[in-house]
């Protein structure tokens, strides 16, 4: 179980939990064009953490989440149902295939399966929501455009080995990347998770900056902190 400050979270059956990598994509996501009664999606929602991080964040806002896991979507209404921001959820079992194209969103997130080797995770659950196999990056941007309004962003979370990789094949769904930031947990270490941003904008000028997660002393730095300092509760 987790406490922020305005939500718990628990993950006891999902198969990914709680992590770095979602709170800070919840925290960064945002919409290149802010629209009133936005909607957004989050794919891949495991506990409900960053759907109701959006909740909290945009208080005008309608958020679907969905999961092909059974056993996390359960979780995750169960999450929704015990926070502040219930009535403005909606969580549901499907395929990010199966979606109806003509429901269109202003953002849509999703830290999505990262794994690409051929060797899979022992426990099923765990694999599924980890390899790229469950929901692959080609599938992700064909269905993600097609879901977006014209203005609208999907925001991703991603490994910053195939960093390249989806930038590469981004622009063949008509998305061009807005905004690139890559995480460094300290000034000395290489980027290992990278957050991306794409609009449908072919004309939009890209942002690329670095969040260090510590500072030179080994500390919280001041930019992660000023990032999450609405939801962790020694922030």
């Amino acid at each position: 179980m987790f406490r922020f400050k305005q939500f718990t979270i628990q993950d006891s059956v999902c198969a990914m939990k709680v992590g770095t990598d979602g709170v800070i994509l919840g925290a960064w996501a945002d919409m290149r064009q802010p629209v009133s009664c936005p909607k957004m999606l989050d794919i891949g929602t495991g506990s409900g953490l960053i759907a109701i991080m959006l909740a909290q964040r945009f208080a005008d806002a309608h958020i679907d989440a969905i999961d092909i896991d059974e056993s996390a979507i359960i979780q995750t209404k169960e999450n929704v149902a015990n926070c502040p921001f219930s009535e403005r959820i909606t969580a549901w079992q499907t395929d990010l295939a199966d979606m109806d194209d003509t429901q269109k969103y202003d953002l849509i997130v999703s830290n999505p399966p990262f794994y690409q080797e051929d060797t899979s995770c022992p426990d099923a659950k765990r694999d599924t929501a980890r390899h790229t196999s469950s929901l692959p990056f080609d599938t992700l941007l064909s269905k993600a455009s097609s879901l977006l309004t014209p203005d609208g962003t999907l925001c991703v979370i991603v490994p910053t080995t195939v960093v390249g990789e989806l930038i590469g094949s981004s622009a063949l769904y008509s998305l061009y990347l807005s905004q690139r930031t890559d995480i460094h947990t300290t000034m000395r270490k290489p980027a290992k998770r990278t957050l991306l941003a794409f609009t449908h904008n072919r004309n939009v000028e890209s942002s690329f900056n670095k969040l260090y997660l510590r500072d030179a002393n080994n500390n919280i730095s001041t930019e992660y902190a000023t990032l999450t300092k609405d939801f962790y509760l020694n922030k």
